[in-house]
């Protein structure tokens, strides 16, 4: 089945994390009409490969033609409106760079895998694999049995009211109808010492008397049942504040705080769905006492006497249900979508000046009259002026469309929200470049600010005012302050939940290792199939605090986190990590997500588990030199006395991988020995995974010869010869006369020496069969190797430097 079919298939709560994976960067729409051929394309392939992604946008462009056609020939003419302006809207944004629309579908493919998956690990371990799971499940459970038990008593306050008002009538019935007569009802009883006050007070006939005690009896009853419902509706009361904490200070807390960990990486947020219904089940149920409330008014008005409950206590029980559903209203106003850039996904609550960024806000009373009845408006700062001052932060201005009125239309589940897709910012400029004041203690990836959304609520007379904000937000004014800014994000939402601590880093708190080493995995865990295992995590540890036995506790400070360099290097902790999640992400996801890379390791970890292994055996690793993210590979050899050897390959980076991947590289790298030969260190994976078996599938097939014209299969057109580039580590003895300078003059090993150096060189035939056997006579110099591929044949072609080539 395909994958868009099993995704409509999930649960509500599902669907509703599927819903938040697509914006108008690439919009559900186009995901539905064009499910199969989406899926057959290698986005991620796409994104990393820019002559491959612009073929894949072409496609796509190409393939949104087709079904436009297909809905002309339908006359649908809602669809063909939509995918008109889809169509525009891709190619307005993404024509002259295609790879980022690959790398978001990209991302939506695979967060819909991991959905997917989520989903049936659920279904086949049910709860019990998640005790925590069933803590929740049994607060819920709870929860929602109160939530019945309180409708249940709606219902029967309203069927009491019934009888009340029924009860009443018939009194005054009876009253006006003895009155009418000029019959007095007796001074004796104190209940109705009130009605017969203007009555004669000559004495009654028998039948008189009857009637007075059967209007005392009425009216004793009346009072009896005015007292049970106004001792019921203060109990009821009480259940709905109890049952409304457990919504707004449990429940939606809980969401929050899961929604602050969603943000840095962490498990996906549920669905508010949940939340929606029973939110809006307790508001509904109190309309309904506050109805009936006003009912009691409406009876006490007509009927009143000495003692009367309702004149007591109605007062108290109409300002107490005001307030707890005001109260409830407030709560439910959210922000279901936090601040995010379209084009970074994967890192929301990073605003860039100038950049559009998207959010959505959700009110959790899904009430249809209030149906394109509230308009939001957006304000960043609104509280913060002073404060801002103080600390010397910028200010900002919000532009594009920063006022919306929710409705029920534009949300797939009906829910009453609203989404801004076009808000950016601009900073107000000063004097001093934009700060009102000198602050040196804060950097502009320190500062934090909120995004407040406001509005007003008219329901059955009452005017409430909402008011929700974003999680704080970093503002930067430049992408490359995206790595620091990301890390204030992270480290501000890993250490509070508090929502508007906007000086949060004016003294920012220490974290524990254990807290830190959760948010790195996530790092790696929510933008790939793997997060990080013990074992990495505690050489990470290592990198941060120096050795120790137990890492458990220790404490770590956001300066050594985000601020101070490593020891020994010209970096931090955070820039180094941030460049290889990156280095990750976009050039060896495949690989990673496979678990062929060991990633973080120790030196010493490393030679302890090479040793044992028979010579050929690799593993890959990340640089801990590297600033801007690099990896390695580390083998076993032997030596002319037996000895075992670790060798190293000087770390690729991000520059070589653009020109080749790096499992072409593993599968193409040799050593050119000391008698000239070529040959491949590289023969199984560690533990014992043969090279071809695991990097062979990412290597690209050779493209099969063209046939001659007229169809002869033993004749093939081949103009040129085929080129293969591959990586060689020349031994130290081919070079040892050329000192380091002149090989770095030549260009051939930046930024390296001679020994451990890869690089991709020309390779040559005639002069390469000289070098083979003639090497004292020629000296080669600097080379590149160009390995010429012919149908049946493996021919190497040198070329030599000017200064030491043989004639020809």
């Amino acid at each position: 089945m395909a994958q868009w079919n099993q995704l409509q298939q999930l649960e509500t709560r599902y669907l509703e994390q599927l819903y938040h994976l697509y914006s108008d960067s690439f919009p559900m729409e186009l995901r539905q009409f064009l499910a199969p051929w989406i899926e057959s394309q290698d986005w991620a392939y796409a994104a990393n490969k820019e002559s491959h992604a612009t073929l894949v946008f072409h496609n796509l462009l190409g393939e949104i033609d087709q079904q436009y056609s297909r809905f002309l020939q339908e006359n649908n003419v809602l669809y063909q409106h939509n995918l008109r302006r889809i169509k525009q809207h891709l190619q307005s944004t993404y024509l002259e760079k295609p790879m980022e629309i690959a790398r978001i579908v990209a991302r939506c493919i695979w967060e819909e895998q991991r959905l997917l998956q989520n989903a049936t690990t659920t279904a086949q371990d049910g709860t019990a694999a998640h005790p925590s799971g069933t803590v929740v499940t049994e607060k819920q459970q709870i929860l929602e049995h109160n939530l019945q038990d309180i409708r249940k008593r709606v219902q029967d306050m309203e069927q009491k009211m019934k009888m009340l008002e029924n009860l009443q009538d018939d009194f005054d019935f009876n009253y006006k109808t003895l009155k009418s007569q000029g019959d007095n009802p007796p001074n004796s009883s104190p209940i109705c010492s009130e009605l017969s006050q203007d009555m004669n007070g000559n004495s009654q006939a028998a039948a008189t008397r009857q009637k007075m005690s059967q209007l005392e009896q009425m009216l004793s009853a009346l009072d009896q049942l005015r007292r049970q419902i106004v001792t019921e509706m203060a109990g009821l009361l009480s259940a709905m504040d109890f049952v409304q904490k457990n919504l707004t200070d449990d429940e939606l807390a809980d969401w929050k705080r899961r929604q602050q960990i969603a943000c840095i990486g962490g498990p996906p947020n549920i669905c508010l769905d949940r939340l929606e219904t029973w939110i809006t089940s307790l508001a509904e149920s109190q309309l309904q006492i506050r109805q009936q409330i006003k009912k009691l008014e409406e009876l006490q008005q007509k009927v009143s006497y000495k003692g009367d409950p309702i004149i007591q206590h109605r007062p108290a029980l109409e300002e107490k249900i005001v307030d707890l559903f005001r109260s409830l209203m407030k709560s439910a106003f959210v922000v279901e979508r936090q601040p995010c850039m379209p084009m970074h996904p994967d890192r929301p609550l990073v605003i860039k000046t100038g950049v559009q960024f998207t959010n959505k806000v959700r009110l959790l009373v899904k009430f249809p009259e209030l149906n394109y009845q509230l308009k939001i408006k957006v304000i960043i700062d609104k509280e913060s002026g002073d404060v801002a001052a103080i600390r010397g932060s910028r200010k900002f201005n919000i532009l594009g469309t920063n006022t919306k009125v929710m409705n029920m239309e534009e949300s797939n589940n009906g829910s009453l929200s609203a989404e801004f897709k076009h808000l950016t910012l601009r900073e107000q400029r000063c004097g001093n470049g934009g700060r009102t004041n000198s602050d040196a203690s804060l950097i502009v990836t320190e500062e934090l600010h909120l995004i407040t959304f406001e509005t007003e609520v008219y329901h059955q007379g009452l005017k409430i005012d909402l008011e929700t904000h974003s999680l704080p937000v970093v503002v930067i004014s430049n992408i490359c302050q995206m790595p620091n800014a990301w890390a204030s994000i992270l480290w501000y939402n890993m250490l509070t939940n508090h929502p508007k601590n906007v000086n949060f880093f004016t003294k920012p708190p220490v974290g524990t290792w254990d807290q830190v080493a959760e948010v790195l995995s996530w790092q790696f865990s929510s933008t790939t199939k793997r997060g990080l295992n013990i074992e990495q995590l505690t050489t990470l540890a290592e990198k941060l605090l120096g050795p120790s036995v137990n890492y458990s506790g220790c404490q770590i400070t956001w300066a050594k986190f985000c601020k101070e360099n490593m020891a020994g290097k010209g970096f931090s902790f955070w820039v180094w990590l941030d460049n290889i999640i990156d280095l990750v992400k976009k050039y060896i996801l495949a690989l990673w997500n496979e678990g062929y890379i060991m990633g973080f390791i120790s030196k010493e970890r490393e030679r302890a588990i090479l040793s044992p292994k028979p010579p050929g055996t690799f593993l890959l690793r990340f640089s801990e030199s590297s600033k801007e993210g690099g990896i390695t590979f580390t083998w076993v050899e032997k030596d002319i006395s037996g000895k075992t050897q670790i060798q190293s390959v000087e770390p690729y980076t991000k520059q070589q991988l653009n020109s080749m991947s790096f499992a072409e590289i593993i599968m193409g790298y040799k050593i050119m020995d000391a008698t000239n030969i070529l040959v491949s260190p590289l023969v199984y994976l560690f533990p014992e995974i043969p090279k071809e078996e695991a990097f062979g599938k990412y290597c690209r097939p050779e493209a099969a010869p063209e046939e001659a014209p007229g169809g002869d299969p033993y004749s093939t057109i081949q103009p040129y010869l085929k080129t293969k580039f591959i990586c060689v580590t020349p031994c130290p003895s081919v070079f040892m006369d050329f000192p380091d300078s002149e090989l770095l003059g030549n260009g051939i090993f930046p930024g390296t020496n001679s020994g451990n150096t890869s690089d991709l060189f020309p390779m040559s035939p005639r002069t390469l069969d000289s070098l083979m056997h003639n090497e004292a006579e020629n000296n080669p110099g600097p080379l590149a190797l160009l390995l010429s591929v012919f149908p049946d044949s493996l021919t190497l072609d040198m070329e030599l430097s000017s200064d030491v080539a043989s004639p020809m």
